[in-house]
């Protein structure tokens, strides 16, 4: 009987472990902060999660879909640092680093009026998020965007690679400016 009940309070005190471990990948707000790149969950809350072939068909509506990049750039002394090339989506909005779990007001400002101007304004225009897969950064932008008050939210999970991997071109890419 001892033996039984020590064994139960080994295996509750891994499921505890793995359980407290899995809480540290994520800030206070429930943005991913640790592990960006790492397996994503299958949906996003308060996003319509999406294919290529869906995300093709998005693009021939009226009014399109406004596709934002948050891939992650070496910001240091005031720029953006090219330490490797990127490409993304014909049409795309780079806002790099803008999916980290915790952003200074300065990348919040960056983030928020980068969208209005995109958007006029409009939290009803469509907004498609994207990095590539299995990065947690677009998971944390449509977070973000919706805690902004956007309403039509999509999340291209496998982001670039699924892009690529389908044959669709993609174009270099440079972030949008960012001033501290």
């Amino acid at each position: 009987m001892l033996r039984l009940l020590m064994g139960l309070a080994a295996t509750f005190l891994c499921v505890l472990f793995a359980h407290g471990e899995e809480l540290a990948k994520f800030s206070q707000e429930g943005y991913r902060s640790a592990f960006y790149r790492s397996p994503t969950p299958p949906f996003a809350e308060h996003a319509s999660t999406i294919d290529t072939a869906a995300l093709q068909a998005l693009l021939q509506q009226n009014p399109k879909p406004l596709l934002i990049d948050v891939y992650g750039r070496t910001f240091l002394n005031g720029r953006f640092v090219e330490d490797e090339t990127h490409a993304n989506l014909p049409g795309s909005l780079w806002l790099a680093n803008t999916g980290l779990a915790e952003l200074a007001p300065s990348w919040q400002t960056y983030f928020a009026e980068h969208l209005t101007r995109i958007t006029d304004g409009n939290f009803s225009r469509p907004l498609v998020f994207y990095c590539r897969s299995d990065c947690w950064l677009s998971w944390n932008a449509v977070k973000r965007a919706h805690a902004l008050g956007y309403l039509r939210l999509y999340w291209y999970r496998d982001g670039v690679d699924a892009w690529q991997q389908a044959g669709l071109p993609l174009v270099p890419a440079t972030p949008a400016p960012f001033n501290e």
